[in-house]
């Protein structure tokens, strides 16, 4: 996303939710004196920024329910092959094959990978609106499984991608063993971030995500080699 993506995102949220002013200039690219804190949770490392002036961590809590601005304005949801079939019966169809077809729209798309070369992404994604296309692929939508309480409609069967939110991840080959890494997505459409003096806080939250990340991980390269997606890097 542009900075000035992030901007107006942020302008929207500030309209129902306080945000620290030094987070929004973090995510505003005007912090710089930023360092990378890793942080190793079973089998995910996961990246917490520090802010070296404020001497102070980035973390993180949901707000659901009384937010759902993720679901309100979602980018994309691609989709696993476990996705596949588990949404497919969801929706009371009888073959992954009428799923696609209905439901779900194929995308390819760059964006930064890890170690900052650009990364190619062919995914299936779940349609976010019936009518949606290629063309409006990473534009604010509003997910068509909100339902008026702010609830997923499809939940526990929503997504893989959805329980990941606000995290990105990726996995990484090291000395044999499959090590997940992940970091946060600062679109500025999320108000759970917070300043804190150590990671105490978040404990719980890296604990529950570890797991959640690391399967979700797994199942995204089971789907690669299964041909329902593809990733190449430039």
């Amino acid at each position: 996303m542009s900075q000035k993506e992030i901007e107006e995102s942020l302008n929207l949220l500030q309209k129902d939710w306080d945000v620290d002013p030094i987070i929004r200039d973090f995510m505003l690219g005007k912090i710089t004196n930023v360092s990378d804190y890793p942080v190793k949770v079973k089998d995910t490392v996961f990246h917490i920024p520090y802010l070296a002036d404020s001497k102070k961590y980035i973390l993180w809590k949901c707000f659901w329910p009384d937010c759902h601005n993720c679901c309100d304005r979602q980018g994309r949801l691609p989709l696993t092959s476990d996705d596949l079939i588990t949404i497919g019966k969801g929706l009371k169809y009888q073959k992954v094959s009428d799923f696609v077809k209905n439901e779900t729209v194929t995308v390819t798309y760059r964006e930064p990978g890890p170690s900052g070369q650009l990364t190619t992404m062919t995914t299936i994604n779940l349609k976010r609106k019936k009518d949606e296309t290629e063309a409006e692929d990473g534009t604010h939508i509003s997910c068509r499984f909100l339902d008026d309480e702010g609830g997923c409609s499809m939940h526990p069967d929503r997504p893989g991608v959805c329980y990941l939110y606000p995290f990105s991840t990726w996995l990484e080959n090291e000395k044999g063993i499959a090590r997940v890494h992940a970091t946060y997505q600062f679109t500025g459409d999320c108000p759970g971030f917070y300043l804190a003096d150590n990671l105490d806080q978040m404990k719980d939250e890296l604990k529950e995500y570890s797991k959640m990340i690391y399967d979700y991980n797994m199942a995204s390269n089971r789907t690669n080699r299964e041909g329902f997606s593809s990733v190449s890097f430039s």
